[in-house]
């Protein structure tokens, strides 16, 4: 490039990198999503800043220990969209920005207080785990199920007084962390079993998953939307209305007539189900 220094082109590229590797989507929903349910909570606008801080620094680390544990698998079958691969970021930079962000990520939500940091951190090793070898067993959901389980628990003890996330809300969030478990590994089953991988998607097979991860966001949705003491709002009843066709949708995306369909019916399944989620923290407050 004319009249830059190599020099000054080198760190722009790293930083790019080490943002790409941060899996930026899913991390920045996580981070939204629980930021979002502490402002519906009526955790006080601090602490909702420090939660927020502390939850995008341990989805950065998981997404950079993600990418640097599996280097060596990601080069065997020449990932196009991984920085390591591309050789913009090494392993051992990966590494470093991993460890530090776990660190950053730990301090951050001890300072919430015990419950809701031990919690918030919940996710941070279910993480982890999954990435250091859980993903290659058959309980390979069970990082994700346990994390999201654990964020909004986290994020409704980190609420004034003795707050406690109610067990609808746990438990809906356990079921979206595992139809994210089964929707994230979608893409990559090939690639997985060309390199060894054989998480539970994997012996599920695509189809299977796709069926499961579909009754998973509509057991979400009834949990949301009946869980609660009362009865269902008008808008619940609406919301379910819209998530039972969209989960039948969804469950056959293994079917080439509607495989086309099947994404977006799962993309309005989230959402519905993050709308409940947000929701029913507003209604703990």
């Amino acid at each position: 490039m004319i009249g830059v220094p190599s020099e000054a082109i080198r760190p722009v590229a790293t930083t790019r990198a080490l943002v790409l590797a941060t899996h930026p989507g899913p991390a920045a929903a996580v981070t939204a999503v629980a930021t979002l349910l502490a402002v519906a909570a009526d955790v006080p606008a601090g602490r909702t800043a420090l939660l927020c801080a502390a939850v995008l620094a341990g989805q950065a680390s998981i997404g950079w220990s993600n990418d640097w544990l599996d280097a060596d698998r990601d080069r065997a079958v020449a990932r196009p969209d991984k920085p390591v691969v591309q050789g913009a970021v090494s392993p051992g930079t990966l590494r470093r920005a991993a460890l530090l962000a776990a660190g950053t990520a730990t301090v951050l939500s001890l300072l919430l207080g015990l419950v809701p940091g031990l919690l918030l951190l919940l996710l941070v090793a279910s993480g982890w785990a999954y990435n250091a070898g859980l993903k290659r067993t058959v309980w390979s959901g069970a990082g994700y199920v346990v994390g999201f389980g654990a964020l909004p628990a986290g994020v409704v003890a980190a609420a004034p007084g003795d707050a406690a996330a109610p067990w609808w809300l746990v438990a809906a969030g356990a079921a979206l962390g595992g139809a994210a478990h089964l929707a994230n590994v979608a893409p990559d089953l090939e690639d997985d079993l060309a390199t060894g991988v054989r998480g539970l998607p994997h012996r599920l097979g695509a189809r299977t998953s796709a069926v499961a991860g579909a009754l998973l966001l509509a057991a979400a949705s009834l949990v949301l939307v009946l869980g609660p003491a009362g009865p269902p709002a008008p808008t619940g009843w609406a919301a379910l209305g819209l998530a039972v066709p969209a989960a039948a949708v969804a469950a056959l995306a293994g079917t080439p007539r509607f495989r086309r369909l099947a994404f977006p019916a799962v993309m309005l399944l989230t959402v519905l189900d993050v709308v409940l989620l947000l929701a029913g923290g507003a209604a703990l407050s």
